[in-house]
């Protein structure tokens, strides 16, 4: 289970919306192995007086939080990072300053979905990777 949340400038983050949650679910899908079907993404538009960003970024600055079933190894989830930089850069235009990437993970019973707990849920694609 993954979660991807994008936060950025309203204005410019809108105009690449569509593009760039295509190229982060290509990443996933690569670096993780996830199905096709597994796109969970949210787009949080702030206006640029609501965020603060370090110095040298530009309105183009985004923060991409990906939340997910602990499991993977160092070496996936190295493997994602880069492939979301390189890929963003190169396909979107944005800068590597102006991209942030975290991954947060917890423990499978702490999630619940489709009635149950992610121990509990059979999923049809590894996490161990």
């Amino acid at each position: 289970m993954s979660q991807v949340k994008i936060y950025g400038v309203s204005k410019p983050l809108r105009a690449i919306r569509d593009r760039l949650s295509d190229v982060i679910h290509a990443c996933v899908v690569e670096a993780l192995q996830f199905p096709l079907n597994k796109r969970a993404h949210r787009f949080l538009y702030l206006e640029p007086e609501d965020f603060f960003m370090p110095e040298g970024r530009t309105e183009n600055y985004i923060i991409i939080e990906l939340i997910m079933i602990e499991g993977r190894t160092i070496e996936t989830k190295k493997k994602l990072i880069n492939l979301l930089f390189e890929r963003i850069s190169q396909q979107i235009g944005l800068s590597l300053a102006d991209i942030e990437i975290c991954i947060l993970e917890s423990p499978a019973h702490n999630w619940g979905f489709r009635g149950k707990t992610g121990d509990e849920v059979s999923i049809n694609y590894p996490i161990n990777v």
